[in-house]
């Protein structure tokens, strides 16, 4: 594990190793709060906790750089905890295993942390490095943004003292992005009443397994598939052919998470149970027919189960999985000036039902206000027609591009001048904490970049480590070279 300690860059790669020792799934950040404020103490820099749980770094300009504009270097500090369905692994309190897998760095059966470790480490490394040359720099380390982006919701006005904000929260070296999507949350709730089961019947748990999932705003236009919206093409026809009845669903576990499995368990006739499972593998060739290129092995499967004690109501069952049928989920348009960009999207993220109560949780994403209201209002209608009650939280509105930005055009000429090409300027699906930081302090010149990874919020992500070297090379000298005040 500890080998990635050797990779160059050394500063991010040390500092990134220790992260992975230091729990921090979102909701569960005291433990990596208190590392980063024992991490300034020991490096000498200033350090504070602010009211909404961000860590703030302050590290003063080096000698006669005392006149540049401040800068504001940001990462938040909270990982995704997606995990294997046979991993052990307990987010709360292991570290994460990393290993080398040739030009890549991947954790064994979870999420590497790379979103948004490598950004906080890099944080770290300037903030130790007492050669570099820079004018005045914080470090904004912020809380629970996978969750809500609730600590740049929460960051007080007036506590950064900077003039340009560097997120370091890009998925693409030579990739700078001057925009990014908005998005909102939505809650869809019901309780009900279970009912009895026919106790000759027998139950059945039927899992999909096995799919890609991923970043459900880099990865939304890739076309993959979705646990939960394959699951209910499965149950909708086994209960109109085989006369189940559903008694729990699980699928997902992350609102920003593209879900790759889902598991529901059906009580049917048992006369009817061999055919149920003869039609499980007939949608097991259907789903790897359809996504033949894009998933690799989809893994669709029924095993018997013990006979749960109650199940859903056969009208509420029917109406939920018709809400889940009608539920928009992947892209709605791509941006008509941008067409290779998608504009606005949904992600049916997380369903659970059983015990008397479903739940669904859908992401919306789009770099149109007006856009995200209208798909907002679509997902929400396909769950209020059946009587569920939809709530809102997360709003944060997109990151509109300043084409003017002096920053920028002073990274574009650095990086031409580094590696002898041009950075590509771009806006991204993804949802940035820029746009919400930019509402408090809109007087910052911002501009997003970092080292490549692949399949963030997913245990296939990995992180290129020859690509660390260029960022960090960029960064020194992007810092060297910030304008007078």
């Amino acid at each position: 594990m500890s080998e990635i300690k050797n990779l160059k860059p050394e500063g991010i790669w040390r500092n990134f190793y220790a992260l992975t020792q230091v729990p921090r799934p979102s909701g569960h950040l005291e433990k990596v709060q208190q590392f980063l404020l024992d991490f300034a103490k020991k490096v000498g820099v200033e350090a504070f906790k602010d009211p909404a749980g961000n860590i703030v770094m302050r590290k003063p300009a080096s000698p006669g750089m005392e006149n540049r504009k401040g800068v504001v270097l940001q990462a938040h500090m909270d990982m995704v905890p997606q995990k294997s369905k046979d991993s052990t692994h307990n987010f709360e309190t292991d570290p994460i295993q990393t290993y080398i897998d040739g030009d890549w760095v991947k954790a064994k059966g979870t999420t590497l942390g790379a979103d948004n470790g490598l950004g906080l480490a890099a944080i770290m490394a300037v903030m130790e490095d007492k050669t570099l040359k820079h004018g005045p720099i914080e470090g904004l380390c912020t809380v629970d943004e996978e969750t809500g982006m609730y600590g740049a919701n929460d960051l007080p006005a007036g506590e950064l003292r900077g003039d340009i904000l560097l997120n370091l929260d890009t998925e693409e070296e030579g990739e700078m992005i001057i925009g990014s999507a908005g998005g909102i949350n939505l809650t869809a709730e019901m309780n009900y009443n279970e009912v009895d089961i026919d106790k000759s019947h027998a139950a059945v748990k039927v899992i999909i397994k096995g799919l890609k999932g991923g970043h459900s705003g880099l990865e939304i236009n890739e076309g993959r598939g979705n646990a939960n919206k394959l699951m209910v093409r499965f149950v909708s026809e086994a209960i109109d052919k085989y006369s189940a009845r559903l008694a729990t669903w699980a699928g997902g576990n992350m609102r920003n998470a593209i879900p790759f499995e889902a598991e529901v368990v059906l009580t049917l006739p048992k006369d009817k149970v061999t055919a149920l499972k003869t039609r499980v593998d007939e949608w097991k060739t259907c789903f790897n027919s359809e996504y033949k290129g894009i998933e690799n092995d989809i893994l669709f499967f029924a095993e018997d189960t013990p006979m749960p004690s109650m199940q859903v109501p056969e009208d509420v069952q029917n109406n939920l999985i018709r809400a889940i049928y009608a539920c928009h989920n992947g892209v709605i348009r791509f941006i008509p000036t941008i067409p290779e960009k998608v504009e606005t999207s949904s992600n049916l993220a997380i369903v659970e039902i059983g015990s008397g109560k479903a739940f669904v949780k859908v992401l919306a994403r789009s770099s149109s206000e007006t856009m995200k209201e209208y798909v907002s209002k679509t997902v929400e209608s396909a769950f209020q027609l059946i009587g569920m009650t939809t709530t809102r939280d997360g709003d944060y509105m997109g990151w509109n591009p300043n084409t003017d930005s002096e920053i920028v055009k002073i990274m574009a000429g650095i990086y031409q001048n580094l590696f002898n090409e041009a950075p590509r300027i771009q806006v991204c699906h993804a949802g940035l904490e820029c746009s919400i930081i930019l509402s408090k302090y809109p007087h910052f010149d911002v501009c997003s970049f970092g080292p490549t990874m692949l399949s963030p919020h997913t245990t296939s992500e990995r992180a290129n480590w020859p690509s660390t070297q260029k960022f960090w090379n960029f960064l020194v000298k992007t810092l060297e070279q910030i304008p007078a005040k």
